[in-house]
Protein backbone atom coordinates (compact mmCIF):
# COMPACT_ATOMS: atom_id res chain seq x y z
CA UNK A 1 0.00 0.00 0.00
CA UNK A 2 1.31 3.46 -0.83
CA UNK A 3 1.81 6.20 1.72
CA UNK A 4 -1.42 7.86 0.61
CA UNK A 5 -3.48 4.72 1.08
CA UNK A 6 -3.88 3.90 -2.61
CA UNK A 7 -2.66 0.39 -3.24
CA UNK A 8 -2.92 0.81 -7.03
CA UNK A 9 0.04 3.21 -7.31
CA UNK A 10 -1.97 5.65 -9.42
CA UNK A 11 -1.49 8.70 -7.23
CA UNK A 12 0.04 11.65 -9.03
CA UNK A 13 2.59 14.04 -7.60
CA UNK A 14 4.22 17.32 -8.49
CA UNK A 15 7.93 17.97 -8.42
CA UNK A 16 8.43 21.07 -6.29
CA UNK A 17 11.48 23.28 -5.78
CA UNK A 18 12.25 25.97 -3.23
CA UNK A 19 14.36 29.13 -3.41
CA UNK A 20 17.43 27.15 -2.31
CA UNK A 21 16.95 24.92 -5.39
CA UNK A 22 16.10 21.92 -3.24
CA UNK A 23 13.57 19.46 -4.64
CA UNK A 24 10.78 17.34 -3.26
CA UNK A 25 7.49 15.83 -4.36
CA UNK A 26 4.01 16.94 -3.38
CA UNK A 27 0.67 15.16 -3.84
CA UNK A 28 -1.43 16.49 -6.72
CA UNK A 29 -4.52 18.31 -5.55
CA UNK A 30 -2.96 19.68 -2.38
CA UNK A 31 -1.90 23.31 -2.19
CA UNK A 32 1.82 23.67 -2.70
CA UNK A 33 3.34 25.11 0.51
CA UNK A 34 4.62 28.67 0.63
CA UNK A 35 8.18 28.92 -0.57
CA UNK A 36 7.84 26.01 -3.02
CA UNK A 37 7.05 26.10 -6.75
CA UNK A 38 5.61 23.26 -8.82
CA UNK A 39 7.86 22.20 -11.71
CA UNK A 40 6.07 20.53 -14.61
CA UNK A 41 2.86 18.54 -14.73
CA UNK A 42 1.58 15.95 -12.25
CA UNK A 43 3.01 12.47 -12.81
CA UNK A 44 3.47 9.17 -11.00
CA UNK A 45 5.75 9.16 -7.97
CA UNK A 46 8.48 7.11 -9.62
CA UNK A 47 8.68 9.54 -12.56
CA UNK A 48 8.92 12.49 -10.17
CA UNK A 49 11.72 10.83 -8.24
CA UNK A 50 13.56 9.94 -11.45
CA UNK A 51 13.32 13.55 -12.63
CA UNK A 52 14.66 14.83 -9.31
CA UNK A 53 17.57 12.36 -9.45
CA UNK A 54 18.41 13.66 -12.92
CA UNK A 55 18.27 17.40 -12.20
CA UNK A 56 19.31 17.68 -8.54
CA UNK A 57 22.94 16.69 -8.82
CA UNK A 58 24.33 19.04 -6.17
CA UNK A 59 22.54 18.68 -2.85
CA UNK A 60 24.05 21.82 -1.36
CA UNK A 61 21.57 24.70 -0.93
CA UNK A 62 21.93 27.38 -3.61
CA UNK A 63 23.04 29.99 -1.04
CA UNK A 64 25.91 27.73 0.07
CA UNK A 65 26.99 27.10 -3.52
CA UNK A 66 27.01 30.84 -4.21
CA UNK A 67 28.91 31.57 -1.01
CA UNK A 68 31.53 28.93 -1.77
CA UNK A 69 31.90 30.18 -5.34
CA UNK A 70 32.35 33.75 -4.10
CA UNK A 71 34.95 32.65 -1.55
CA UNK A 72 36.94 30.82 -4.20
CA UNK A 73 37.29 33.96 -6.35
CA UNK A 74 37.85 36.48 -3.56
CA UNK A 75 41.61 36.93 -2.86
CA UNK A 76 42.70 36.34 0.70
CA UNK A 77 39.66 34.32 1.80
CA UNK A 78 39.42 30.70 2.85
Amino acid sequence: MSETGNDHGRDLFLVVRNAEEQYSIWPEGREVPDGWTAIGDPRPKDECLSHIAEVWTDMRPASLRRSMAQASVTPGTR
